[in-house]
């Protein structure tokens, strides 16, 4: 690993000595790939993804939170913190690995192309996942089990848990962990002997399809190196209710004796909604995780660091503040501030994994102390070019003549409209401003650019690039200048989100040289020994 190198020098891989000071990319949650199983997956379109990122000469593949999605399908409320989601898996790579032949597949269902209907999706490919575990049971190779053996015994930390969980949770017909028999929800040691035992098939077979997810993403990964892609991926602050973590460890977080949360995570009213944001994640008991050096953090970013080069940590200004709410509230309304860890937290975790290649997300109500912390620990920060001209005075943080260089700058986010989205409704979304106002907006978005706003996407993918922001990432979406239909997340709204994927076709070389161009004009192209 690099040392002593500040966030804003070197945004690197985790042990890698890869300096990226001024670099851009594309954000690009693997769900929203083409192909033909219902679901974007690590297979042959996600290298054709690289293969267009490569040639544009962009240097970071930006994805969501890569766990297994439970209700409402989205990448921040995962089965575990630490485990990959089995849907990304490519069937057609397993298949050249001997796992499965098109026979598996061939009574699919035909899958809408523009989106992910997670329900079809997973009523498909779990029983075809659960063909090639009973090919692998009956026909591996000695080399290929021992490599499964090995992963097991690697990632025991997590691994066995979380295969029980998702075994067990099976069996109960999928209800949440604290609706189980009791014996079970709060690990009574006869009661974790006994479903071991029982469901020691299925246990296998949740530890195997983590392998294969693994060795499918490293293989990824390891192709994106080669050409000069960095992957950024994305830490949520809190771990959903339903999960591993929260059943394995009740411990360390806020939880009655029968394991239901007291007070749960959100944020206040906010420009995204006007009641807050009530998300129900359970909060953490931070003084039982100082007490034990922050072992579990610890652990999680080793695993992120694992998968990605560089992470992007959501709601970083709840480690300096969180707000808290009641259990039995039904909006974020009445909740309050409550201490986080600060950067104790991350500097235990500095004394065992060295300097972290770590993003923080500072948008939404930020104080003078979360920013302190922030600079306090080298961080970058984030600016939203969409959250600019709202104010209409040039003394917005936001506007990229304000920015620093120690910046990750965004067109938007996966919580944004899209560019052309947002600016064919006026950049009014759902809030209550007047007509004049988001007038107002839109006349200082064109003066400030200089632009007629026929190609409003393509203004603001060039004014990040050109910022001095260290780095930059646009949505896929912004290159493709696509409208509201395909953004990927409307914040509070429970269903109909995650569900948006481009099509075979939409990356044409024209979009591609056009990138490539301001890229490069910019200073953000990579340095490459052609030939």
């Amino acid at each position: 690993m690099t040392k002593n190198l500040s966030a804003s020098q070197c945004l690197c891989g985790y042990n890698s000595p890869v300096k990226c000071p001024r670099s851009s990319g594309i954000l690009l949650h693997p769900t929203s790939l083409p192909g033909r199983f219902g679901i974007g997956d690590l297979g042959p379109e996600a290298y054709r993804f690289a293969d267009f990122l490569y040639a544009a000469k962009q240097q970071i593949w930006q994805v969501l939170p890569l766990g297994p999605t439970g209700y409402g399908d989205s990448p921040y409320q995962v089965f575990s913190a630490f485990a990959g989601n089995p849907l990304l898996m490519s069937l057609e790579l397993l298949a050249e690995e001997g796992l499965l032949s098109s026979e598996d597949w061939s009574e699919g269902p035909t899958f809408p192309e523009a989106e992910v209907d997670y329900g079809a999706v997973i009523q498909f490919k779990f029983p075809v996942l659960r063909a090639a575990f009973e090919r692998f049971q009956t026909k591996a190779r000695p080399a290929t089990r021992e490599a499964f053996q090995s992963f097991c015994h690697q990632h025991r930390g997590w691994l066995d848990d979380y295969a029980q969980f998702m075994a067990i949770k099976g069996a109960h017909g999928e209800v949440a962990w604290n609706q189980w028999d009791s014996s079970i929800a709060l690990r009574q040691p006869e009661a974790l002997k006994h479903w071991r035992k029982k469901l020691a098939r299925e246990i296998e077979c949740r530890k195997f399809w983590q392998f294969l997810f693994f060795k499918q993403w490293m293989a990824l990964k390891q192709y994106c190196h080669a050409r000069s892609i960095h992957i950024m991926g994305d830490i949520p602050i809190f771990v959903a209710r339903d999960s591993a973590d929260v059943w394995a460890h009740p411990q360390l977080f806020h939880l009655d004796t029968q394991g239901n949360p007291t007070v749960v995570a959100g944020v206040p009213p906010d420009y995204f909604s006007a009641t807050g944001q009530l998300w129900g994640n359970p909060l953490y008991r931070w003084d039982v995780m100082a007490a034990s050096g922050y072992g579990w953090w610890v652990e999680r970013f080793r695993a992120a660091f694992e998968l990605f080069d560089m992470v992007r940590i959501d709601h970083f200004r709840g480690f300096e503040a969180y707000w808290e709410v009641p259990a039995h509230e039904i909006t974020a309304i009445h909740g309050r501030w409550a201490s986080g860890p600060g950067a104790e937290l991350f500097e235990a975790v500095r004394r065992v994994l060295g300097e972290l290649p770590i993003v923080a997300e500072n948008l939404g109500l930020i104080t003078p102390e979360v920013e302190a912390l922030r600079q306090k620990l080298g961080f970058p920060g984030m600016a939203v070019l969409q959250f600019a001209f709202g104010s209409g005075t040039s003394d917005c943080e936001f506007l990229p003549h304000n920015y620093s260089r120690n910046l990750l700058v965004y067109t938007g986010t996966h919580d944004n409209d899209t560019t052309v989205g947002w600016w064919n409704s006026a950049g009014a979304g759902d809030s209550t401003r007047r007509p004049e106002e988001v007038q107002r907006e839109r006349e200082f978005v064109l003066k400030y650019l200089g632009v007629d706003g026929s190609e409003i996407h393509w203004a603001f993918i060039r004014a990040v690039l050109a910022s001095v922001a260290h780095l930059a990432i646009v949505p896929l979406q912004d290159v493709l200048g696509l409208g509201s239909h395909a953004r990927m997340n409307l914040p509070a709204r429970a269903n109909g989100n995650w569900q948006w994927r481009f099509a075979s076709g939409m990356l044409t070389e024209i979009m591609q040289e056009r990138l490539k161009e301001l890229t490069v004009l910019f200073g953000r192209a990579p340095e490459r020994k052609e030939g």
